[in-house]
């Protein structure tokens, strides 16, 4: 069957073939050219960036090591101390291996920031983008970040500050204003510590405005001891002093004691009693054991004395040379002895009235 005159292609429709074949040569002819002429750029441009990363790798991880390094030659150390008696009294391990592990995740982590930060930095710079908006924006959500995160930001700065100046550490006992007790754990962001009654209290370091710190250095003992003005000082410095001696020559005492045990004079004298203070230098978070142990010796060397303090039970002889008070068998005056008195009168029972009996009614009817 003959086909249609128009639905035959024209001659002038079809394509070229040559045409086709010139325009794919011409095509890969530039290419070709394009690639010869800046092949040498792109593989310059890979080793950089090769050179880049690599650098950034090897000099992060060298960093890191020398951190765990010098971290484990720090924590070696005071492991070396710690049976020793100045290691018993000057190093607690854990405090130094915590701040030492804070010390490091931090420096570590600041490390990595800034090398791998800087590296992706020379690399973008290598491909030709422009870090000025990028450099801008990360600035503004960095300040948008902070200002949101500011109390995380506090609280981590002040914990890095606190660890890097060792202001307390683990086993120390701290007075931190809005809580006090031992420490238990220490963190970027917050402190647990543990109260005198067992609680555990998490203190935000950013929340912490002043430390007292009551384990570093030394303590002071304080004892008051209220006796009669009568006592003769003398007796009482010399009774106070054997004391003291004893205390410090037995065990462990004379390891709490710091000091020799001082009596300081008298610290108030009034019209019935006069206070004797004596005082003590301890060792740190032992004050309280040295007080109670003075004044129970203190008291039992008073009594074998025959010293009497202020505030206990009379002696036999005091009760007896007191005088009698002729107040004491006079009753206290009343007001219901004045029979004209109010209260004597609202005392008074009220007369009982007698009503006569009402008069008997004849007889009724009722249906």
């Amino acid at each position: 069957m003959p086909w249609p005159a128009a639905l035959l292609p024209l001659a002038a429709d079809a394509p070229d073939a040559n045409q086709t074949l010139r325009e794919t040569h011409q095509n890969v002819t530039n290419a070709a050219s394009f690639i010869e002429e800046n092949w040498a750029g792109w593989l310059y441009l890979g080793l950089r960036i090769l050179l880049i990363v690599v650098i950034a790798a090897a000099l992060r991880s060298v960093v890191r090591k020398s951190l765990t390094k010098l971290i484990t030659r720090m924590n070696r150390s005071a492991e070396a101390v710690e049976g020793t008696a100045l290691g018993g009294l000057l190093v607690n391990a854990e405090r130094r291996r915590q701040r030492s592990e804070a010390i490091g995740s931090v420096l570590r982590s600041v490390a990595s920031f800034l090398i791998l930060g800087t590296a992706g930095l020379m690399v973008l710079g290598a491909l030709d983008i422009n870090l000025g908006p990028l450099l801008a924006s990360a600035g503004v959500a960095g300040v948008a970040i902070g200002f949101g995160a500011r109390n995380l930001v506090t609280d981590f700065l002040s914990g890095v500050f606190m660890i890097l100046e060792d202001q307390y550490g683990v086993g120390d006992k701290i007075d931190a204003g809005v809580a006090s007790g031992e420490v238990v754990e220490v963190g970027l962001r917050v402190t647990k510590l543990r109260g005198d009654s067992g609680e555990i209290w998490y203190v935000r370091n950013g929340e912490i405005k002043r430390i007292g710190n009551l384990s570093q250095g030394w303590a002071t003992a304080g004892v008051a001891v209220q006796v009669k003005p009568t006592e003769s000082l003398a007796h009482i410095r010399e009774v106070v002093q054997g004391v003291a001696d004893g205390l410090a020559k037995e065990s462990p005492w004379d390891e709490r004691l710091w000091g020799p045990v001082e009596v300081l004079g008298l610290d108030e004298v009034l019209l019935a009693s006069m206070t004797v203070k004596v005082s003590a230098k301890t060792m740190p978070g032992q004050q309280f054991a040295v007080e109670r142990e003075l004044r129970w010796r203190i008291k039992e060397a008073f009594d074998s004395a025959g010293i009497r303090i202020i505030g206990g039970t009379p002696a036999a002889e005091d009760a007896e040379d007191a005088p009698a008070d002729p107040s004491a068998s006079v009753a206290p005056p009343s007001a219901l002895a004045n029979p004209a008195s109010p209260q004597s009168m609202a005392a008074t029972p009220i007369p009982v009235v007698q009503v006569p009996p009402p008069a008997t009614a004849g007889p009724r009817i009722s249906k």
